[in-house]
């Protein structure tokens, strides 16, 4: 069921909450993915990061990290940071729940949902960021020693991650959960970095098929 969050942050009528969001970073995709296996509708704000419209002043006040995405409630408080978006709108609507439900599946949520972020997505964000020159005027040094030290470790947590994935459908237990989205964004997000999976990861791609087939991943 898709809804709009009222003023007492109920189903109902339309709240006056924006999602700044981007078309082309993967942690913004990870909110939307998000919200949509949710079935929850926010209006968006659009945030032209080649423009640099992330570096403006009235953004800036907003998020003074400059980055996306960013949630503003009605009463003007603002959420930062991927999942802190993602936990508001779980607390908000717990179901279907995709931070874990038991003590142990949210510890194995959380921890899985970490891996994948440190291991996988930020050397990947760290190879774009430090050798594309497009990147230069967003990322103040580029440090190219830097981009090439991470190559390697994108590789590694590849051949982690299908290991992981054998005998089982999903990355953090038995079900979809957040830890799950970030790994299908972060193996998306690797086209910009010209990385495939490679014929071994077999397991990761059977797994990578699955999660693309759900509605969400078009989001």
């Amino acid at each position: 069921m898709v809804f709009r969050l009222s003023k007492q942050g109920e189903a109902g009528g339309a709240r006056d909450m924006k999602l700044y969001d981007t078309s082309r970073a993967p942690n913004p995709r990870r909110v939307r993915i998000f919200l949509a296996e949710k079935g929850i509708s926010v209006p968006t704000v659009q945030v032209d990061l080649g423009k640099l419209e992330q570096k403006s002043d009235d953004f800036t006040r907003l998020n003074p990290r400059q980055r996306v995405p960013v949630l503003e409630l009605d009463d003007g408080t603002v959420i930062c940071e991927t999942i802190a978006i993602c936990r508001y709108f779980e607390a908000l609507q717990p179901e279907p729940n995709l931070f874990g439900l038991t003590p142990t599946e949210q510890g194995l949520v959380e921890m899985w949902q970490r891996r994948v972020e440190l291991d996988l997505l930020y050397p990947i964000m760290m190879v774009l960021r430090h050798l594309n020159p497009g990147m230069a005027a967003m990322e103040v040094p580029q440090v190219p020693e830097w981009g090439e030290a991470n190559k390697p470790k994108v590789l590694a947590a590849l051949d982690f991650f299908n290991d992981a994935l054998a005998g089982r459908d999903y990355i953090a237990g038995d079900r979809f959960t957040v830890a799950d989205i970030t790994l299908l964004v972060a193996v998306d997000f690797m086209r910009v970095i010209r990385v495939a999976l490679a014929p071994t990861h077999e397991n990761l791609a059977r797994w990578h098929a699955a999660v693309s087939a759900r509605p969400s991943a078009k989001a």
